[in-house]
This record gives structure tokens, C-alpha cells and sequence, in this order.
């Protein structure tokens, strides 16, 4: 397929998900077979490799510390042993060279084990012995017919492990009753069957659920539409994936299949979050890189933390044990399996001792930070707080309460589903510890326990104190948390982390950014937004709608300040800085070709998530290099995405006032035109034309303009070729091919008529080699222009032009143009 000049309708492919085609790894040492015969069986380091050598099955251990082995299946192609079946998940072997998995006298596939004990067998119904396994190439392990392969009596898809892989069912057999799900590792060391499932609703509708414990429900899809579930509208702009559900008289699955055979891409049920995870490999990263996962928000994964640990959506761990707590198991909490939670470090005296000694009485510990658990108890005869405590403090089962304007809630053995919620002006909730625990503490109506004689002295310092170190603690959780999703800080708080925004890193339209750091030294971007005028409601929905949108190509927005007029929002630090940067200063070392293209192949993934990926299509508005910031290892992240839907569609004033921005505006800006992921393309292109020669496309010198280089390129191509088009500073190092691919593309991008350029997801393809570009027409306002004024007149023409030309066709009878998306690309 290809960009045609013939017809600007140009049909949606894969989405910016689609990466580029991965390094071969080296196979592992295999037999040259992909079978298990009744002759031939598999122990020690020996290995099957299927057909096409995409998977292998063999023995592994999940660690290298660990000394339990396990018969699994394996990508073969990439650098990091990653199972994805596994059929001994709770009994592993120690000794590989005396354990055998083969072909039993019955037929069946066995694992045995040192001692020729059967440890995993098949154990299916087989009318012949004359059985072989196969490992196929799309990751399947098949005990079938020997003589006729059509003759399948048992199959790994029909039993997944924790990964749900291409073109492997999951759903109901009817016949047999038969349920294939997935369930999660217990934790990274042990593959055996965790807590968390995944599987369809056994009642029969067609919607998946996340279980925890067999038991709570904590996740839906919601029911096929036909088209997608309706509690998963990224299904619906998806171009990675064919997805396919069936409902027959004999079963009901969903499956999937991936348009590019060159991805590496599964879904998984992971162990330490409960999250259905879509995941592809990245071999230039040599990682998996996390595209998708569900339920968004970590804490709402059902007792994520175990009993007494709390949750929290904005922090790496983000469980962590309540006051009085601590950790059950660190081992298999180090390992990732919170799941046992949190135990007392002191156990409960429940009421006086013989004495009467009030010294063993249990004492109540206030959090006024954290959301309660929702299975309480409400009291409906309580009337007031000193008696909703006293009720509890009665009742030995009693492990907290809290009271507020609805009454005395109270409740009873271990608390699930605690979650942090900083800055909350919810209710209180008081946790039951023993005396011991707090010895110095004070109960919440202020009867001191224990008073020091000499204290009351120093009790104004104390407090002058306990403040700064409240602060002083607020904003290091603050720092430690903005691994996770988002952070609410205060004005000073910022204040303080940037010195009082004495580092000003750059400018624009929206605001100026400055360069901070928290008190665990993490640096931070910080920009003070200017000429909002929203409300305080309104602006942190929006934010916190922007700051739950994530791609590896997109900068995160780590938290955000809203007091009154003040409206800042907190970035991660970029420390290559911005594209222009690295393009433009004369102090900067060239960035070199292969570089360069990986940059305009990132942005636009970046670009193509907003557009066609979000629930709603975000529009950046305002691409150019300032807005392109690159990392340690110069991957580009789109910067200040979300900014347009924060101030509003009509900020054109804005745009046109920033440095540097009118050369990077589309015509329909000027024109006055409705604005569509469109603007956002031609901006694009003009920002690839960058890219490509290391300067301005308008170059102004002592002498005058040197050029215009979007006209340059599109007559060079027509002409003499590109290799003149190339930054001088590359001395032609680069692969010209790619060169001639990106100066079609811009050109493209920055067709007159925005229905004549190419989706973003289309750019990526088109980069990525899965779509020819052929010869772009020259825009007539870049064949006429030479000066800014030049080019806002032929704008201003070939605006007049389309209005004319779409009241003509809006009074003709022959309309079937109109079906498409634009004509000659």
C-alpha cells in the first residue's frame, strides 16, 4: 500500500503501537525437533524449538537464584527468558537431569521427577498410544495423532498459565463446562496459581472478569457490543489488533490476533499489580514495554495490600503497612505477593488487667489520610463520638471506627482495601493498637496518657517543630510518589523545589518551565501556567484526566498545584532538554541520522496515542521542537500534550504570539477553519523538515532570508534527489533511503488541504516501512512562498479557494467525493 497521489483517502492501518521490526536472538541450544516422541524425550538443558523457531519448550528456572525448575514454553527471539506456560506451576523439580518429560505408555504427555515419580501429566482420555507433543510457532503445545495431526486430544491454549497469547481462546467449552483463564504467578519466583483470575462470566453473558481469591469481582469488561466491550473503548481505535468473539452452540471465546507478524505482544495477568497488562517487546530497550493495563487505577485491585496494608495510586511500592503494623512475610513481599498483608506488632489487650491498671488498655491511633474499607458496620443507637469509641473499644473483635455527620461506623477483624488519600477532607478513621504501641500518645479527645513533668515549658517549640517536620515529611512522601500516577502539591512546596523558580529552562504561549528538585533529589520540570481562568473543580478534573494518559513517548505529568490563580503543573525532568536544543545551538553536538529518524518515529507514536488511541482524540496544537524533549537515551516525549483541552479551543492569540510558532501553524489556523488532528500533522511535517536539515525551515541572516526549506525539498525531489537536503553537519552519513521517506512524508504532512495529509498513524507506518509514500504534489502555498507574509497571502488563498470549492460541491448533484477522507494524496 502506499500514500497516493491519486486519492487523499487514505485507509487507517496499524496505530503508533506498532514498533519497528525486532533483532533476531540468538536460539537457545535446542534439538533440531519440535516433537516429543514415544522415542524421544526431553531433561537436562535439552530444548524444542518450533517450526519457524518462535518458541521454545524446556526446563527453566523463573530466577537465577532460584533452585526450583519448571517445564514451560519461552520466546526464543528475544533477550529475556520470558515463560509463558508453565505445567508443573506447583510442583517444581530440583534435579533437571534426572527429571523426563515424555510420552507415557497411555499416551499422555508426563513430567516425571527424579524419583520416576508423575508429577504433571496431561491426563486426558486418549483412544491410541500412537501420541506426539509439537511446540507450534504461535506458542502452543499440542498432544496430538501421530499419523494425523488434524487429531488434537489436549492442547497448552486450552490450559493458559498467567499470559494469553495470539490466537489462543479465552472462554467457555460448553460441552465439557469447561473454563479457559488465566490466573497470575503467586510472585515472580513461583509460578504457582496466584490470586488473581481472569476469565468469562460462567453465567453466561459475554463479558471477563478479574477475580480475586476466586471470590470479589473487582474488574469488568463489560458485554460485547458487537464491536467491543463496552467498558473498553480503546478497542475501538485499535489498529495492532484484530479482535474476535464468538457464541456458539458449542463454546464461547474471545481471542486476537497481531496485524504485524514482526510484534512481540501479549496480554498477562500480573502477580504484583492484579492488572490485565498488554505488553510488547522493545529489543532496543531489551524490555517489555507496558502499552495498556486494566483496572487504571492500581488501588481499586481488590485487597491489593493484604489485610492492614494500605494502597496508595501515587507511590513505588504502593503498598506499605498502616501505624502499628508490620510487614507478614517480607520475603514474599519483596517478591512482589503483597497479598498477605500487614500483622500487629503488638498484639491487643482488649480491656484491664486484674489491676485495673489502665496502662493494658488499647488505645485509638487517628489516620486522617486514608479512605476506610467499605464493609462497616454502622450503629444506629450511637448518638456521639465518645460513644461510637466506647463501643468499640467494648467489643474485643472491634478494630476501628470512625463517627461523622451519618453516624458511628465501626469495624470488625482485619481491614482491606485502606487507600492513601492525601489532602482528602474525609472523615477520620480511628485504628485500634495496643498502649504499649504509642506509649507518648494522646487519644483524640486529649487525655494525655503519659505527661512529662517539664514539657509543658518547651510545648510552643514542640508544636513549631512538629509542623516543620509534618511539612518536612509531606513533601518527601510527595517525592517518593511521583513514581506513580499524580501528585497534588502546594504553591510553596514548588516554591521551594525550584529555589524559588530561579532556573528558568524555557518558555511559551502557556507559560514558562523551570527546573527543581524534591528532598530525594529527583529533578523535576515545573511550569506556571498563565491565562487560565478556570475553576478549581474544573481545572483538576481535566488534569487528572490528562495525567492518566501514559506512552513511553509521551513526557508524564507526575503533579499539578491549584491555588486560586496559581496553576502550575509538575513534569519529569527531560535531561537532553528540547529538540531544538540539540538541532539548532551551535554549541551542540550533531545529533546523528539513525538518532534523528528514531526522534520523528517517536513523536509521531506519541502524536498518533493522542489521536487515535485516547478515549477522546487530544489535539497538541502546538507541535514544534521546543515541545519535543528527549531523555537520557534521546527518546523523544511530546511535551505539553493536554494544554489545549486545559485553556480551551480558542487560544489561536495564544499560538500566534509564541516564538517561533507561525512557521510551524497550519493554514486552517489562519483561515479561521475548525481545527482537526489535522493541524497537528502539518505541524508535524514542518517539524520533520527540521529534523532532516539541523536549521529553520526560515532562515534569517544579515543579508536577508537564506531560504525557505520546505520549498527547497519539495523541488529537489522532484529534481536532483536529497542528498543536498541533509544537515552538513552529518557529512552524509545516513541512510538515504530513509531520508528520501522523510521528505515525502513532510510534504505530505503539509498539503494545503488538511484532508489531502496522512493520519499520524499513517506517519508512523509510513517511517516504519510498512507504507510507501509516493510523490507528494508541491502545496501551492509552499511553491509561491518566500517570506512569513508570502506564506500567510497564499494561506489566505487557497482557504478562499476551498470555501469556494466546497460551496460548488455542496450545490452539485455528483457528491460521491464527499465519501471519503479527501482526495490526491
Amino acid at each position: 500500500m502506499a500514500l497516493s497521489r491519486s486519492a487523499c483517502a487514505i485507509p487507517q492501518y496499524l496505530s503508533l503501537l506498532v514498533i519497528s521490526f525486532l533483532a533476531l536472538h540468538q536460539a537457545s541450544p535446542s534439538y533440531a525437533s519440535d516433537t516429543i516422541s514415544p522415542n524421544r524425550s526431553l531433561s537436562g538443558r535439552q530444548n524444542l524449538t518450533s517450526a519457524g523457531g518462535q518458541f521454545v519448550l524446556g526446563f527453566f528456572a523463573p530466577s537465577a537464584s532460584s533452585k526450583n525448575y519448571y517445564v514451560g514454553i519461552w520466546y526464543n527471539k528475544i533477550s529475556l527468558l520470558t515463560a509463558v506456560w508453565v505445567a508443573n506451576r506447583e510442583i517444581p523439580v530440583t534435579d533437571t537431569s534426572t527429571s523426563e518429560l515424555k510420552i507415557s505408555d497411555d499416551g499422555n504427555l508426563v513430567l516425571l521427577d527424579q524419583s520416576k515419580g508423575i508429577i504433571w501429566s496431561t491426563g486426558t482420555r486418549i483412544p491410541s498410544n500412537s501420541t506426539v507433543a509439537v511446540i507450534l510457532d504461535d506458542g502452543n503445545l499440542q498432544l496430538r495423532d501421530e499419523t494425523n495431526s488434524s487429531q488434537v486430544f489436549w492442547q497448552s491454549f486450552d490450559h493458559p498459565s498467567d499470559t494469553w497469547l495470539p490466537r489462543d481462546k479465552l472462554g467457555l467449552n460448553k460441552a465439557t463446562n469447561q473454563l479457559q483463564h488465566l490466573t497470575a504467578w503467586k510472585n515472580k519466583a513461583d509460578p504457582a496459581p496466584g490470586i488473581f483470575s481472569l476469565e468469562i462470566d460462567p453465567n453466561g453473558t459475554s463479558q471477563y472478569y478479574i477475580i480475586w481469591n476466586m471470590s470479589q469481582i473487582y474488574w469488568t469488561s463489560g458485554v460485547w457490543n458487537g464491536h467491543i466491550f463496552n467498558l473498553v473503548p480503546e478497542m475501538t481505535k485499535n489498529y495492532i489488533y484484530d479482535f474476535q468473539f464468538v457464541n456458539s452452540s458449542t463454546e464461547t471465546y474471545f481471542n486476537y490476533t497481531v496485524k504485524n507478524d514482526s510484534i512481540i505482544s501479549r496480554f498477562v495477568l500480573d502477580y504484583a499489580t492484579g492488572q490485565i497488562q498488554q505488553l510488547t517487546w522493545m529489543e532496543n530497550l531489551k524490555s517489555w514495554m507496558l502499552f495498556w493495563s486494566q483496572p487504571r487505577q492500581q488501588c481499586l485491585v481488590y485487597a491489593i495490600c493484604g489485610p492492614f496494608g494500605s494502597c496508595n495510586d501515587i507511590s513505588k511500592p504502593f503498598c506499605k503497612c498502616i501505624e502499628g503494623f508490620s510487614v507478614k512475610n517480607q520475603t514474599e513481599w519483596d517478591l512482589g505477593d503483597q497479598s498477605g498483608g500487614c500483622e500487629r506488632k503488638t498484639q491487643l489487650n482488649c480491656g484491664r488487667d486484674s489491676s485495673g491498671n489502665s496502662e493494658t488498655d488499647d488505645v485509638f491511633f487517628p489516620l486522617s489520610n486514608i479512605k476506610p474499607p467499605d464493609n462497616s458496620q454502622i450503629l444506629a443507637t450511637v448518638g456521639s463520638d465518645e460513644d461510637c469509641e466506647l463501643a468499640c473499644l467494648n467489643n474485643c473483635s472491634c478494630t476501628a471506627y470512625s463517627y461523622n455527620a451519618t453516624g458511628c461506623f465501626v469495624w470488625h477483624g482485619a481491614l482491606l482495601n485502606l487507600q492513601d488519600q492525601y489532602g482528602s477532607d474525609g472523615s477520620t478513621l480511628y485504628l485500634r493498637l495496643a498502649a504499649s504501641e504509642l506509649q507518648s500518645s494522646r487519644s483524640k479527645k486529649g487525655v494525655v496518657t503519659w505527661i512529662i513533668v517539664g514539657v509543658v515549658v518547651v510545648v510552643v517549640a514542640c508544636l513549631a517543630i512538629i509542623q516543620w517536620r509534618r511539612r518536612s515529611r509531606r513533601m518527601i512522601r510527595k517525592s517518593k510518589a511521583v513514581g506513580g500516577t499524580m501528585v497534588p502539591f502546594d504553591y510553596r512546596e514548588l516554591q521551594r523545589a525550584t529555589n524559588n523558580f530561579s532556573h528558568k529552562l524555557g518558555g511559551g504561549g502557556f507559560g514558562s518551565v523551570f527546573k527543581g528538585s524534591l528532598p530525594d533529589s529527583t529533578v523535576i520540570a515545573v511550569k506556571k501556567l498563565e491565562g487560565l481562568h478556570q475553576g478549581e473543580k474544573q481545572f483538576r478534573t481535566e488534569v487528572s484526566t490528562i495525567g492518566t494518559i501514559q506512552h513511553v513517548n509521551l513526557v508524564r505529568l507526575l503533579g499539578f498545584c491549584s491555588e486560586g490563580s496559581r496553576k502550575l503543573l509538575v513534569y519529569e525532568f527531560m535531561p537532553k532538554g528540547s529538540l531544538d536544543t540539540q538541532l539548532f545551538h551551535s554549541d551542540s553536538t550533531a545529533l546523528d541520522w539513525k538518532t534523528r529518524y528514531q526522534i520523528a518515529v517517536g513523536t509521531a507514536r506519541g502524536l498518533a496515542y493522542l489521536h487515535e488511541q485516547c478515549r477522546d482524540c487530544i489535539i497538541h496544537c502546538d507541535i514544534k521542537p521546543e515541545n519535543i524533549v528527549l531523555d537520557a537515551s534521546f527518546v523523544p516525549k511530546v511535551a505539553d500534550f493536554g494544554l489545549a483541552k486545559l485553556v480551551g479551543r480558542d487560544f489561536s492569540r495564544v499560538l500566534t504570539t509564541m516564538r517561533g510558532t507561525r512557521g510551524y501553524l497550519a493554514p486552517e489556523w489562519i483561515t479561521g477553519v475548525a481545527i482537526t488532528a489535522k493541524a497537528d500533522v502539518y505541524s508535524y511535517g514542518m517539524m520533520l523538515f527540521e529534523i532532516i536539515s539541523g536549521r529553520r525551515n526560515l532562515e534569517q541572516t544579515e543579508g536577508g532570508i537564506a531560504g525557505y526549506f520546505p520549498k527547497l525539498v519539495a523541488t529537489r525531489l522532484v529534481a536532483d534527489g536529497v542528498e543536498s537536503l541533509l544537515d552538513p553537519r552529518l557529512g552524509g552519513e545516513a541512510n538515504l533511503e530513509e531520508v528520501e521517506r522523510a521528505c515525502k512524508l513532510a510534504c505530505w504532512c503539509i498539503q494545503d488541504g488538511e484532508s489531502c495529509r496522512p493520519t499520524m498513524g499513517q506517519v508512523v507506518q509510513v517511517l516504519e516501512g510498512f507504507l510507501d509514500a509516493s510523490m507528494p504534489p508541491i502545496p501551492r502555498s509552499i511553491l509561491l512562498a518566500e517570506t512569513p507574509e508570502d506564506i500567510r497571502f497564499f494561506y489566505e488563498l487557497s482557504s478562499k479557494q476551498s470555501s469556494q470549492s466546497r460551496s460548488n460541491a455542496s450545490s452539485s448533484p455528483q457528491t460521491d467525493s464527499t465519501k471519503s477522507n479527501g482526495s490526491g494524496v
